[in-house]
């Protein structure tokens, strides 16, 4: 019998992590919808690779719940790892054994490989498995690891930095691959220091900072709260944008207009341009990259755990 699907793939409250003195989690909350793509975002340190860790029941929690697929991923690992696929960023393979050894051998080992997905993702990423796997480089390491878990027909997907190691056109090919598993309704956590790639792929992302999260949201919403950036040719002066609320960063040079404008007045700044004459316009929101820095700029909540140990640099 085939396991119950799930509305929330991975739901955790409060999980609490420490190791000696130092806590790597400080009450973490996180919850991924079946079918999601689900961006995890954390500078180094800041307990992403921890959390996974739990997840997949490679280290137990000190407080807190954590539940995948329904099940205690500490208590049910044996089951859960049939389910699941993941893939780190550093990725040692058995040195004797040739690229295409080691993917029939994770296939094995979870019980499940599609060949002819298989055979499409090696062409895909340009991997030739009949190398031993001593003598690929990082990026062919990283590769042998990404076709083998995306060649399942895994329900849950764990990818930590899954794109170390590859050149940009690789890491298109992966992409393309993560589309097509949302495509086929499996659901994907993806932590990666490459913020285009989750501002392309996610449907919601997570901010974790200091072992909390301290934010959930979809990328538009997250720019809701934040400043666009404006540039605009006009025919007339607008001098009501000098006294308008939510603008800063206003200049104006001749005919050419810029400033920086909250959500809330977009659409006001926008209309006293219109009646200025606009001949050119620009309008950029945040990129993922300037939310996430400044997410990190905003001072530590009080009570904020130490810097995690050399065991979670990622």
């Amino acid at each position: 019998m085939s396991p119950t699907r799930v509305s929330t793939a991975i739901e955790i409250n409060g999980l609490v992590k420490t190791f000696g003195r130092v806590t790597a989690l400080d009450g973490v909350d996180l919850s991924v919808q079946s079918g999601e793509v689900h961006g995890f975002l954390g500078p180094n340190g800041a307990g992403k690779s921890t959390t996974i860790r739990i997840l997949l029941g490679l280290l137990r929690a000190d407080s807190g719940s954590a539940r995948v697929l329904g099940a205690d991923p500490w208590a049910d690992v044996r089951t859960l790892h049939e389910r699941l696929a993941y893939v780190p960023g550093d990725v040692n393979l058995w040195p004797n054994l040739t690229g295409g050894q080691v993917i029939d051998l994770l296939a094995r080992l979870r019980g499940d490989l599609n060949p002819a997905r298989r055979d499409e993702l090696l062409e895909r990423f340009d991997l030739d498995p009949t190398k031993k796997a001593r003598s690929y480089s990082k990026g062919n390491r990283q590769k042998v690891a990404l076709v083998a878990a995306l060649a399942s027909d895994a329900e849950l997907f764990l990818f930590d930095e899954p794109t170390s190691g590859l050149d940009p056109l690789m890491e298109a090919a992966f992409d393309t691959s993560v589309q097509e598993l949302k495509g086929r309704g499996a659901t994907v956590l993806l932590s990666s220091h490459i913020l285009s790639e989750v501002e392309e792929l996610s449907d919601r992302i997570s901010i974790i900072k200091a072992g909390r999260i301290i934010e959930t949201a979809t990328l538009e919403q997250m720019r809701a709260m934040h400043t666009t950036s404006v540039s605009a040719d006009v025919q007339r002066e607008a001098p009501e944008l000098g006294t308008m609320p939510g603008i800063s960063q206003l200049r104006t040079v001749g005919g050419h207009v810029s400033f920086v404008v909250d959500a809330a007045h977009l659409d006001q700044a926008i209309t006293v341009l219109t009646r200025a004459g606009i001949t050119s316009l620009v309008s950029e929101p945040p990129s993922l990259e300037e939310l996430f820095l400044s997410k990190y700029a905003d001072p530590v909540p009080t009570g904020t755990p130490a810097a995690p140990s050399a065991g979670d640099q990622r």
